[in-house]
Parts: structure tokens; C-alpha cells; sequence
């Protein structure tokens, strides 16, 4: 799952409005931006196989330490520390680390059986919804459609600076995602993991995204001669 981790970053926008965007968008994409790093360093493993799902052609064949369930469980305590650290409440933290976790549970939703609930032995889990393209566009696309929609009820953009970050996130976001499912495998393991160390991208652009939009009712929204950007 790509955007529906996504939507629930922005869904959190809308139950927590004062805290960063930044810090639900890195919670839901924590373990997929430690992930390549893993890869690069031969400490987990992913296998191009095309036709291993219908949705992606990439073999999930080792990648204990960020997707297991149990080490979801340890990446959610550190993020949430790192937010409590940096000055967010606990209660915000609290919904940081949850967030973290969700990212297993979605994937458990898509992936074929290949995520462990540990680092080490036991079961492969996964329900396979990536067997189905259009039942994937059907579900993650709702996700992200419901998720884009709170963050906008709870945010406006702020000037054009505004809508240039949130519509250029959304149209990336989802180009990538709906144009993978139909684009040519990548050429071998390494592209994929150098490919994906491009998604630390969403750490600058989140912060964009916050910085051009303002809480709906603020004061900082609703002041004449606010900046736009």
C-alpha cells in the first residue's frame, strides 16, 4: 500500500490539527524510508519477480527488521520518543506511534503472506489484495480520497504556495502509485532500493505542506494580509 498509508497520515491531520503533518507522514512511511537503507546493506532482501502479484512484480523475500509486526512495535516507540523529544504532547505521540504500527496492519491487508509477525521464524502473514488490481484501485483509492478530504476539512492552503504543495503531493503521490501497477519491472534489486530511497523526498514536502496551510478558523487563516506562502 502506497497512498492508503498516506490518507491515514492525512486522516490524523484532522484528529490531531496542531501537530505537524510532517511527523503522520513519516509515522505511516517510517519502516518503507528505513527499508531501502536495510536493502543497500544487505541486511534485507527484495527479489524482482514479475507476476508475484497482479499490483507489483516485487518479491518481499526478507525484511524482518522494519516490517515485522514485533519490530513495528519497537520503530512505533521510537518515533513516538523522537516526537515527545521534540516537544509534541503525549497524546500526539502517542497517536505517532500508532500510526507507525498501522503501516503493518495495511500491508497485512495487500501484501501476499510474506509479512512476519517477528524477526525470526514463526508465520507469514498477508490477506493478497495486490492479486487484484482493480479491487486494490478500489479500496486504496477510496482511502486516499476520504484521507485527502479531512485533511482538507480540517486545512486550508494558504495563497498559490499552498496549493502548490498539497495538489503537486497529491497528483505525485498518486501518479506513482496507479502508474506502478502498469510500468515495466525495475531491472534488479539494487535499482529497486535506490528507487526507494527517493521516498525521503516526503520529509521536506510535508514540511511545505504545513508551512502553506493553515488550521480552518486560526487565527493565522483568517488575518487580513496573511501571507500566502
Amino acid at each position: 500500500m502506497f497512498v492508503g498509508h498516506l490518507a491515514v497520515a492525512f486522516a490524523a491531520k484532522k484528529a490531531k490539527p496542531e501537530v505537524h503533518v510532517g511527523w503522520f507522514i513519516v509515522a505511516v512511511s517510517f519502516v518503507d524510508l528505513i527499508w531501502p537503507i536495510l536493502l543497500l546493506l544487505g541486511l534485507e532482501r527484495v527479489e524482482v519477480e514479475p507476476g508475484n502479484t497482479a499490483f507489483t512484480p516485487l518479491a518481499f523475500v526478507h525484511y524482518p527488521w522494519t516490517h515485522s509486526l514485533l519490530m513495528g512495535f519497537a520503530w512505533a516507540a521510537v518515533l513516538a520518543g523522537l516526537a515527545r523529544w521534540r516537544g509534541v504532547a503525549r497524546n500526539g505521540a502517542a497517536l505517532i506511534g500508532a500510526l507507525v504500527l498501522s503501516h503493518w496492519v495495511l500491508d497485512f491487508v495487500t501484501h501476499r503472506p510474506d509479512l512476519p509477525l517477528w524477526p525470526h521464524g514463526g508465520p507469514l502473514l498477508g490477506l493478497g489484495l495486490w492479486n487484484s488490481i482493480g479491487g486494490t484501485f478500489a479500496i486504496e483509492g477510496a482511502m486516499w480520497i476520504v484521507g485527502i478530504a479531512m485533511w482538507y476539512s480540517a486545512c486550508r492552503p494558504r495563497g498559490v504556495g499552498g496549493w502548490a504543495a498539497i495538489v503537486s503531493f497529491v497528483l505525485v503521490s498518486t501518479v506513482i502509485w496507479a502508474g506502478g501497477a502498469f510500468a515495466p519491472p525495475p531491472p534488479t534489486a539494487q535499482d529497486v532500493a535506490v528507487g526507494a530511497l527517493m521516498g525521503w523526498i516526503i520529509v521536506p514536502w510535508a514540511w511545505w505542506i504545513e508551512r502553506a496551510s493553515a488550521p480552518r478558523g486560526s487565527l493565522r487563516e483568517n488575518r487580513p494580509g496573511a501571507p500566502a506562502n
